[in-house]
C-alpha cells in the first residue's frame, strides 16, 4: 500500500470563526486523517481593511486524495457546506471560511488557479506561522529553507502582528 499524501491546508475566517474553523477541520477529517493542527492566530485583514480581523490556522491532512481532487472537490465542498460566499467585487472580503491547499507532499504543482507551494508562504506571516507549528522542519520547495525559519523571519519583519488565540481549539 502506498503512503498517504501529506496535504497542508491554510484556514481563515472572519465570520463566526470560533464556529467555522473547528467545523472545517471536522469536515476535512471526512477525507483522511487530520494528523496536525496549529493554534489559532488572529491577524488584520489584507486587501480590505474595513472588516473584522481574521482567525487563521493550518492543518495537515493525510489522505489518499490527490491534489486535483483536494482543490477541485474537497475544498469547494467544505466551503459550500460552511456557506462561503465569494464576492466578485471584493476577493478579499469577509468570509465564513477560506480553505487553501498550500503544500502537497514535497511537490511543485499548478492546479487550475493554484500554485503549490503557495507563493505567499514566504511573505504572509499569518500563513507561515501556523504551518511552522505543525511542520517546523518542512523545507519549502523553491525557497530552500524551513517553515520555522520563514515564520521566525516574518515575525521579526512584520508590522501585521499575530495574536495567539489559545482559547479556540480546532
Amino acid at each position: 500500500m502506498s503512503q498517504p499524501n501529506q496535504v497542508f491546508l491554510a484556514l481563515g475566517s472572519n465570520i463566526e470563526p470560533e464556529k467555522n474553523l473547528p467545523q472545517a477541520v471536522q469536515l476535512l477529517a471526512d477525507f483522511g486523517t487530520v494528523t496536525g493542527k496549529s493554534s489559532v492566530w488572529q491577524s488584520a485583514p489584507v486587501g480590505d481593511p474595513d472588516q473584522p480581523d481574521f482567525l487563521n490556522a493550518a492543518v495537515l491532512l493525510e489522505t489518499e486524495q490527490n491534489a486535483d481532487t483536494i482543490c477541485e472537490r474537497v475544498v469547494p465542498e467544505i466551503e459550500s457546506r460552511l456557506n462561503r460566499v465569494r464576492d466578485p467585487q471584493n476577493k478579499n472580503g469577509p468570509r465564513t471560511i477560506d480553505l487553501d491547499l498550500v503544500l502537497f507532499n514535497r511537490d511543485t504543482l499548478r492546479i487550475a488557479h493554484r500554485i503549490i507551494p503557495d507563493p505567499e508562504i514566504g511573505s504572509r506571516v499569518f500563513l507561515a506561522v501556523p504551518l511552522a507549528e505543525i511542520a517546523p522542519d518542512y523545507e519549502v520547495p523553491g525557497l530552500n529553507t524551513t517553515l520555522s525559519v520563514i515564520a521566525r523571519d516574518l515575525q521579526q519583519l512584520s508590522q501585521n502582528q499575530l495574536l495567539l488565540r489559545d482559547e479556540i481549539q480546532l
